[in-house]
């Protein structure tokens, strides 16, 4: 449009009547033309249709952006309980690897104690078989010294007191080893008896262990039900006052005094007719039976 308005002022100026009229028609089919393109605008309902689309243009771009958006946090959230399942099956596994390293190390160092206790006990049975054989050379030398008495020989005295020194001296020998082999015994048996009482006390820690996690996560899940979820109910909740005025007592002495006494007020026997006992713990709620009821727990 700027370009033909330059056109017919040139035309004029320099009085070329052809090429102003060529510049005028080209200039009025460009006007008409414009004119086309402009009259939608001046439609009534078009600057509305307009605004419907570029509203809907807007909502479609915030929606993509809130998919992204989800998708991206969906995908965080994924990768954090991958993670953690992660961290919770390395931890479930060094735990397994160190379970079993105890047991072999239990396990070689029992073998090893009976190893030596089969030691020990094989030395105790030769040092008998020993003694054995010394009451039997004692038995036959009597038996043939009565023979040979009985056919008129006699030893010399030197020679039954040379053998019954060497008998002596194999036998407190003999005694010398019985009594360490005996002491080897029983310190081998004190110290297997110490690594079963260890296992018996490491099997205890165990289950006290899993008991306490037991009733650990059933005060969890009874305080959940009593007070809500402390995800769900932070402290800043409303609900804290309520938590807080049922477990003053575990924090101020003069409450538990009070809530005390007001209780004992209210103390009956087993088989009292009017009243019964105070529970031993929380008193759960029962699950609603309505709907209306469940709107409301929920």
């Amino acid at each position: 449009v700027t370009a033909l308005c330059r056109a017919l002022r040139r035309a004029e100026d320099e009085g070329d009547e052809p090429g102003w009229a060529r510049a005028r028609e080209e200039a009025e089919a460009a006007l008409r033309e414009l004119r086309e393109v402009v009259r939608p605008l001046r439609e009534p309902g078009y600057g509305e249709a307009l605004r419907r689309k570029a509203e809907k243009a807007r909502k479609r771009r915030l929606r993509l952006q809130r998919r992204k958006h989800e998708a991206r946090a969906a995908k965080e959230e994924e990768a954090a309980r991958a993670a953690e399942r992660e961290a919770k099956i390395d931890q479930w596994r060094a735990k397994c690897i160190q379970e079993v390293e105890e047991k072999n190390r239990e396990r070689e160092l029992k073998a090893a104690a009976d190893s030596v206790l089969s030691e020990v006990r094989k030395k105790q049975a030769d040092t008998k078989r020993m003694m054995d054989i010394l009451r039997g050379l004692e038995k036959l030398r009597k038996l043939r010294k009565e023979a040979a008495a009985r056919k008129g020989v006699c030893p010399p005295p030197s020679a039954d007191e040379a053998f019954e020194n060497q008998v002596e001296s194999l036998k407190t020998l003999l005694k010398t080893r019985t009594e360490l082999y005996e002491a080897e015994e029983r310190a081998l048996r004190v110290m297997l008896e110490g690594e079963q009482e260890e296992e018996r006390k490491r099997e205890m820690e165990k289950k006290q262990k899993k008991e306490r996690e037991k009733l650990l996560q059933q005060k969890l899940e009874m305080d959940s039900k009593l007070f809500g979820d402390p995800a769900e109910f932070p402290l800043a909740h409303l609900l804290q006052p309520f938590r807080d005025y049922y477990l003053q007592a575990e924090h101020s002495v003069a409450a538990l005094i009070q809530i005390r006494h007001e209780w004992d007020q209210y103390l009956v026997p087993a088989d009292h007719p009017e009243g019964s006992c105070i529970p031993p713990g929380w008193v759960l709620p029962s699950l609603p039976t309505n709907d209306t009821w469940a709107t409301a727990v929920r």
